[in-house]
């Protein structure tokens, strides 16, 4: 029987309440199906110190991220980004986010997702850490951030999660040395201009990830996702790219480790 490839799911929130019942199981069909790495992904100061707390509990599989997600600015606390701020150093945390910007929903003023975006890029070059970037209709106010922080501190180090930008977001966003996650939305059939956007993407640049429990992927569309799923956007991913499974799976594991500096 062959093994189970080697993939890191670089965006899952495992805080998220769909998981709290059932979250050994979830994690041990992760590592069956190949899983060896889970970026637990922070939204809110409270979803941080869980996540901070899952990946001290399962050090085997998971590590975290700190964050305040631009749609949950708004009701952040007065002490909330200094928490974030003082949980950013905390053992197995390797990247700030979710930040960024989103148009879609209106909960948050943009001038405020602006100010936390900002936050979270200073802190991350300070404490050399990458960033996990959210984007959702608004991919050209994102871009411009990026670029002027590019502009002034040189290359971005940080991924753009759940890419679902066009080819000039892909190309900018390339150019400032960002990678590019692709989640179970490159499955789905109506998504053949994200397919033709993915196949461009240079190798040593892709990542995948679940975004779970949201975005199942085909041929488990519909159902609650989670991080051992990462198996079918793979395999759609290297079939877009030419290469066969095996090879995907090497590269944007080694592109994970790269970015968020592990180790295994």
């Amino acid at each position: 029987m062959t093994a189970p490839l080697p993939l890191i799911d670089t965006h899952a929130h495992l805080d998220d309440e769909k998981f709290h019942d059932d979250l050994p199981a979830v994690l041990e069909r992760a590592r069956a199906a190949g899983v060896c790495r889970i970026v637990t992904v922070a939204t809110t100061a409270p979803t941080s110190r869980i996540s901070v707390d899952l990946a001290a509990r399962h050090p085997d599989l998971l590590v975290a991220t700190v964050g305040i997600q631009p749609n949950n600015v708004a009701q952040a606390a007065p002490g909330d980004w200094d928490e974030v701020v003082r949980l950013a150093t905390a053992e197995r945390v390797v990247a700030l986010g979710e930040t960024g910007l989103d148009r879609y929903w209106d909960f948050t003023p943009i001038p405020q997702q602006e100010d936390y975006f900002a936050r979270h890029l200073e802190l991350a070059r300070r404490l050399k850490l990458p960033v996990v970037i959210h984007c959702r209709d608004a991919e050209a106010d994102v871009v411009g951030m990026l670029r002027d922080d590019f502009d002034r501190h040189g290359p971005v180090r940080g991924v753009m999660h759940s890419f679902s930008g066009g080819m000039e977001t892909a190309k900018a966003c390339l150019e400032m040395g960002l990678y590019l996650s692709f989640a179970g939305m490159l499955t789905y059939k109506n998504a053949q201009a994200l397919r033709a956007v993915a196949a461009t993407v240079p190798l040593e640049r892709l990542l995948v990830e679940t975004d779970s429990p949201y975005l199942a992927p085909v041929p488990v569309r519909g159902k609650r996702n989670e991080p051992a799923f990462v198996v079918h956007t793979a395999a759609c991913l290297a079939g877009l790219v030419g290469v066969d499974v095996a090879a995907l799976a090497e590269q944007t594991t080694a592109n994970a480790r790269a970015l968020f500096s592990l180790s295994s």
